[in-house]
């Protein structure tokens, strides 16, 4: 069964850092572009961070560039979302999903996504 695990969230003051992880169960997560989306209450899911399986590129949303750095751990075949200088508004699900393609942002373009962790960013 093929699954992505997302873990690492929480609640955290404003100012604060987080690490989300992202692993595959099933499958070797280094040949999928791996992205991370969120989705706060009563808005659309956000792509904000995405890397490339190819180079190893990656890019990010406007609302979370400086801020945020995502990078891939091969030996452990995990990818993990650096979150730094959080604000309340980064309160949301986060997602991690696994595109077999070349896809980023948009969300149609992934094949497995996880369940979801939540992060709350609140003092």
């Amino acid at each position: 069964q093929v699954q992505v695990v997302e873990s690492g969230g929480g609640l955290v003051q404003p100012g604060g850092s987080l690490r989300l992880s992202c692993a595959g169960v099933g499958f070797i997560l280094d040949y999928y572009t791996i992205g991370w989306f969120r989705q706060a209450p009563g808005k659309e899911r956000e792509g904000i961070s995405c890397i490339s399986s190819s180079d190893g590129s990656t890019r990010y949303a406007d609302s979370v560039k400086g801020r945020f750095t995502i990078s891939r751990d091969s030996v452990k075949h995990t990818v993990y979302l650096e979150m730094n200088s959080l604000k309340p508004e980064d309160t949301a699900v986060y997602y991690c999903a696994a595109d077999a393609g070349y896809g980023c942002f948009n969300a149609y373009d992934y094949d497995y996504w996880g369940q979801g962790t939540q992060v709350t960013v609140s003092s």
